[in-house]
Parts: structure tokens; sequence; C-alpha cells
């Protein structure tokens, strides 16, 4: 039987380049992201022609055609070579979004060679699940979090003002990554400094990340020599032919996902509780942490605009022809109004559009179950012990007044302004302490003593 001819776009249909784009990052898609959306749906359908910073591309905004993206992965390539416009050089030689594209890494690889990156992933992972590892990092999570809440204390007194976002969640974040990777305490000011002016995108942010790769470049290197119980020995275990150079890449796209990803989804939901989510706040009422956070993960995504698929050939996605090397960013923000839509409907259950979010990807490309789970676990245990330890805890600032950064792939909140009071037993022990292992030059105490110390400097006036 002879193989169907593939389908090619009709001459008379309008290319990418061909269309008036308007550009999606404006300050009214700043201010209300969810206006934007339903406006350029109402004109072009699921898919809409966009600018992204002078550059084309399409943005997916229906929830079946999101979802048909991110998992038909033979149509839908994540490797930027497919790009045509970069390709042909049609991108602007200083386009800003470009860098991270170019780091050859696990998220933009296809086929077997992403297989395998997965499979190293799974590997390095796995010792974090249901496994003694696992149960010192939580510990150590909910340790960080009652130092840092302590400090709070110390700092502002049991009750006052604070900033949810730089003095718990953020540092929280970068304390969990610096454990999790094995950093020798030599590495942790620099790591932390340069991540946090890397994650804010600040004027120092270009030369922060080369700062950033060389430090997880050598981490990798150290880590060869010095293994230890950290997922950076676990990957080089998994794959010992790994480079100094490839793991050093591995690494700081996951130290990447952990902060800004893992963090946007610990900020969102105490933001979703605090605005006052009814159906958030009924399912921390009962307890029920991880449907809290994935209740919070539909209503505000961590990630609303995912990283580009390119077109492996021409086909047809919404009213448009794609053509093959277009770019397209897939919408979770957007595809999540229809579950919003659906859920809120009296034909079904609320239940049915929850577990269907798009927080942790779909399809090939998904966050691997590994780390789905630690990333659960972490988010969590992060919320939690905040409602553990405040007894009232109100926003500042008006839902609608709150500053977001408002980029092409990530929303996150600026800062999570609360007047707040604290338990009398705010400094108590975590629940589920365990004994961690500790060496001379290693402790967890010690390094969550520098790394406070090297936070304080970025609160109060250190950073650039």
């Amino acid at each position: 039987m002879e193989a169907q001819p593939r389908p090619t776009a009709p001459a008379d249909s309008p290319a990418l380049g061909s269309l008036p784009v308007e550009p999606l990052l404006t300050s009214e898609f700043d201010v209300d992201p969810g206006a934007v959306y339903e406006r350029l749906r109402a004109t072009y359908g699921p898919v809409a022609p966009v600018g992204l910073l002078g550059v084309p591309v399409w943005l997916v905004l229906g929830y079946p055609e999101v979802t048909e993206v991110l998992r038909n992965e033979s149509q839908w390539r994540r490797d930027i070579r497919y790009w045509r416009a970069r390709a042909e050089g049609r991108l602007p030689p200083d386009w800003p979004l470009a860098a991270g594209y170019e780091v050859r890494q696990m998220m933009f690889m296809d086929d077997e060679e992403h297989l395998a990156a997965r499979r190293t992933h799974h590997a390095a992972l796995r010792p974090f699940s249901g496994s003694p590892e696992g149960w010192e990092l939580r510990a150590a999570v909910e340790r960080y979090a009652d130092e840092l809440i302590a400090l709070l204390a110390s700092e502002s007194g049991t009750t006052g003002f604070a900033d949810l976002g730089a003095q718990y969640t953020r540092p929280l974040l970068l304390m969990v990554t610096t454990r999790l990777f094995g950093c020798p305490v030599e590495l942790g000011d620099e790591l932390v400094m340069d991540l946090w002016r890397m994650l804010d995108g600040g004027p120092g942010a270009g030369p922060a990340t080369g700062r950033a790769l060389a430090s997880f470049t050598r981490l990798a290197a150290h880590r060869r020599a010095r293994p230890g119980d950290d997922l950076t020995s676990y990957m080089l275990l998994a794959d010992p032919d790994l480079t100094d150079e490839q793991l050093g890449r591995e690494l700081f796209m996951n130290a990447v996902y952990l902060n800004d990803i893992t963090g946007n989804m610990v900020l969102n939901t105490l933001l979703e509780v605090l605005r006052g989510n009814a159906t958030v706040r009924r399912s921390l009422s009962a307890g029920q942490l991880g449907e809290t956070v994935d209740r919070a993960a539909l209503a505000n995504p961590p990630v609303a605009n995912m990283c580009f698929r390119f077109a492996a050939r021409d086909v047809r996605l919404g009213g448009f022809w794609i053509r093959a090397g277009d770019a397209v960013s897939p919408s979770a923000a957007s595809a999540h109004r229809d579950l919003l839509a659906i859920g809120s409907s009296h034909l079904v259950g609320s239940a049915v559009s929850t577990h269907a979010h798009l927080g942790w990807g779909a399809g090939p490309h998904q966050c691997p179950s590994a780390a789905r789970e630690l990333g659960g676990q972490i988010v969590s245990t992060a919320v939690g012990r905040v409602f553990d330890h405040f007894v009232r805890a109100e926003l500042t600032l008006p839902p609608d007044q709150l500053p977001w950064r408002s980029g092409p792939v990530v929303r996150g909140l600026r800062l999570l302004p609360v007047r707040y009071e604290l338990s009398p037993g705010h400094a108590k022990t975590p629940r589920h302490a365990a004994p961690v292992p500790t060496s001379p030059t290693h402790t967890p105490d010690g390094q969550a003593k520098r790394l406070l110390s090297a936070l304080r400097r970025l609160m109060f006036g250190g950073r650039d």
C-alpha cells in the first residue's frame, strides 16, 4: 500500500509572516492577560498570531488544541533546529528569548535523545521517592521553612508585615535547590546570588546566567570527584558518560524550574487561598494539600504560556494552516479557562477539571513523574508550613493591584505582601523531622545559616 502524501498548506492560506500581528506583551497583558486571551479568541479562534518582542509566533489558546500540540511529538517538535525563522537567520541577533532556547538540554530534545535524558532524570530522582533520602529532604524543607518564619519573627515580630515572596518562598526554594543538588558550602552564596538575579531578569541577568551555568558545570566536576547522596551525583551514576558541561546544563535548567516554576506554584497557591478562592480554601480546610495545589494550579498555572513547539510539517490547527518550521506557544493559562468553564457547569463535577490542569505540562515532555512527585511534595510542604504557623494572614493590597512578572512564559508574582499573626509555637520542630546525616564541612544548619545570611543581604539592599 502506498503511503498517503502529507498534506500541505493551500497556496492561498495566509502564512504567519504575512499576517498583521499584535504584540502579546503589553501593559494590558501585564494587568489582565485573561482579557487579552479572550479578545484573541474572539478575533481568531483557538489559535492566534501574535508578536513576541518583534518575532511572530502562533499562540494556541483552546484546551483541545493545546493538548494536541503537547501530546503529538511527531508533529510538534521541541528541538530549536526545526525553527525555520532561526534557520533562515530571521531572528533579531539580540532577541532576548533566544539564549534560553540555545541551552542544549532535555527540554529541547526529541525522540531517543529525549527519552535517554528522561531515563537519566528518572533514575537520578528515584532515590528521593519513598526512601530515607526523600524523607530527609522533606524534613529539610520543613526545617528551612521553620527557620525562615523564625527569621521573620525575629526581624518583624510575631505580628507585622511580610513579603511571602522575597522573605519566604524564593529563599526557601533556593535553599532546597542547594541541598538537593549537593552544592558545597563554598558555592552557596554565589549560586544563590546569581540565581536570584537570573530569575529576576534584571540588568545583570545575562552575565548572571553565564556565571550560573559555569557554577553548575563546576558543581558537576565537584560531585564527580566527591559523590554524595544528591541529585548531581545520582545523575552521574545514572549516566557516567555525561560531560561536566552537559550535566551543568541539565542542572541549570532544573534549578530554573525548581525555583521559578515550583516557586510560582507555591506563591499562586498562597494567593488563591488569601484572595478567597472558595474551592481552594475548601480543599485546604479539609486538609487536602495536594488537592489545594491542584486547584490553585488550575486557576493560576505557574507557566502561563509554555515553551515553543515547532511544526515538523504543514498542519491545520484551529482556523489556520501552520507551516513546517513555524513556532507555536501552547497557552496553559488560556486552556485552563476552558476547564474552569466546564468545571462550573452543573452538568459535571469540579473534579473533572481539577486533575486535567497543565501545571506540570502534558504529553512526552511532561515533567517526569518523579519530578512531579518531588515538586508536589515541596509545594505542599511549603504551603502547609505557612498555614501551620500563621494564625492570621491577609493581603495588604487588593488582588487586582498585586505586581506580576508577566513574560512570554511565566506569570509570577513579584511580591506577595501580607499582614500576619504567628501562632505562639511558630518555632516548633518540624512534624516529620528525621535525623539528617551531617559531615564536619557540610552540616544542614550551617548551610542554612550561610544561605540565610546571603538572602538577607539580597533582601536589604544587596541586589544589583
